[in-house]
Formats: structure tokens, sequence, C-alpha cells
């Protein structure tokens, strides 16, 4: 893949691409080109914050409530788990379990149980869990075999 950037001080920025066909790999990035900086509003303590996807651990629902969790940082959104899975790019963020959606790019240890789960650890020192029924079709999405 080549990469070009232009400085065009007249026109802002801009994003084109240039391909032979349109292939999933491409509206992927597309996808993540339009939502680079795309932001979830959440509420904490009284106040509103607008968080970067990027940000985003993992999403978790209890008790009917939503919840952003960041790095030092949990916030509530309106937005219920399936609306934000329809919402977010799903290589990046992936449903663990009924509950919890974690955002792939922040895992940094995963370890199968007995059970057949899989404990992620995160970024921050966090362990979730993936839950058994989900195993394969993370095991697809990231291209492990067994």
């Amino acid at each position: 893949m080549k990469v070009t950037i232009t400085k065009d001080i007249e026109s802002g920025t801009a994003v084109e691409i240039h391909c032979r066909e349109v292939t999933s790999e491409t509206e992927r990035l597309e996808r993540y080109i339009s939502r680079f900086d795309e932001r979830l509003q959440a509420t904490s303590e009284g106040n509103t914050y607008n968080v970067q996807i990027d940000e985003i651990l993992y999403i978790e629902s209890v008790d009917k409530k939503t919840f952003l969790y960041t790095t030092g940082h949990v916030l509530k959104t309106e937005k219920r788990l399936y609306e934000l899975e329809e919402l977010l790019d799903e290589k990046t963020f992936f449903r663990a379990s009924k509950s919890v959606i974690v955002n792939l790019n922040k895992i940094t240890k995963l370890k199968p149980e007995v059970t057949r789960n899989i404990l992620a650890t995160l970024t921050n020192g966090e362990v979730i869990v993936i839950s058994r029924r989900n195993v394969k079709a993370l095991k697809e999405l990231i291209g492990v075999e067994g």
C-alpha cells in the first residue's frame, strides 16, 4: 500500500483512496478514516464528556446501564450495548460476552482457561473474560488456529 501526504493550505484535510477494486479491506479503511476522530458522549459525576473511540478499553452493561471504561475513567453512556456494537468497527471492537464489548487494540495478553473461556489482559492491567461461546469468533478475527 502506498501512502502519500500532500500539504495544501487552502483545502484543509481530505483523504482519497485509490484502488483497483473495492475490497473488504478498502471498505474497512474507509470506515476507519471516516470515524478517525469520532467520539461518544458519556457522563461522569454530572459532567458530560466526548470520549474518543480509540481511548475506550471496553464497554460493559450492568443493570441496564452502559459504561465506557478508559484508562482511569468510568463513564456512563445512554446508548445500549447493541447500539454501540453497530456503531463501532467490528474488526476493532469485539463482543467478548453478553455484557461486554472489548477494544481488541487494548488487549496485551490472552490466556485460555480450563473452562474454555479466555482471560484478556488490557493495557491498564485489567482482566476481562471472553466467553467460551465467543472464543471461536475471536480466533477467526485475530487469525489464530485451533
